[in-house]
């Protein structure tokens, strides 16, 4: 079987050998994705934990200081929803590619021409995998942005205060 440029004669232990090196590549990824899921795992404990302090504040908070607490909610479900589909992306990708990986050996097994699912199972891993990291930069950019607005209220709540 042609894999890979390499014709494959049966499956002489040199023949498995190749196989298992074209397929430590996508196991490298799948490492990658590992680290990711555990980036976005601790963000989204981070994020679990703001919205239980700010539930908490909300319950004895006047009416002003209760709508921003609700806005605050409202920003931190933003950022928990792009957390989650950001694992979801991750969690994709990390199938394709052990579905790239399956291929790769059933194909070796069968001797058949199985280049193509190959091909497709690892670039939609990669698709997914770009996904993931799009919506993680996002809620990167939100979070950023949620720190910069409180800072800022915070700020205009001390020099109101000082007035």
């Amino acid at each position: 079987m042609a894999l890979f440029d390499i014709t494959l004669s049966g499956n002489s232990p040199d023949d498995i050998a190749h196989i298992i090196q074209v397929s430590l590549a996508p196991a490298f990824v799948l490492t990658a994705l590992a680290q990711m899921l555990n980036v976005f795992s601790t963000r989204l404990a981070r994020i679990a934990d703001k919205v239980n302090t700010t539930a908490k504040e909300l319950d004895k908070a006047d009416a002003t200081e209760a709508r921003h607490l609700s806005r605050q909610l409202s920003f931190l479900r933003r950022r928990s929803f792009l957390l989650d589909v950001a694992v979801v992306m991750a969690c994709l990708s990390a199938v394709m590619i052990l579905g790239s990986i399956l291929t790769l050996f059933v194909g070796a097994l069968r001797d058949a021409a199985a280049a193509s699912v190959l091909f497709a199972c690892f670039g939609a891993g990669l698709i997914f995998t770009v996904c993931a990291l799009s919506a993680f930069l996002t809620e990167i950019l939100l979070a950023g942005r949620g720190i910069r607005v409180e800072v800022d209220r915070q700020q205009d709540h001390v020099s109101t205060t000082r007035e």
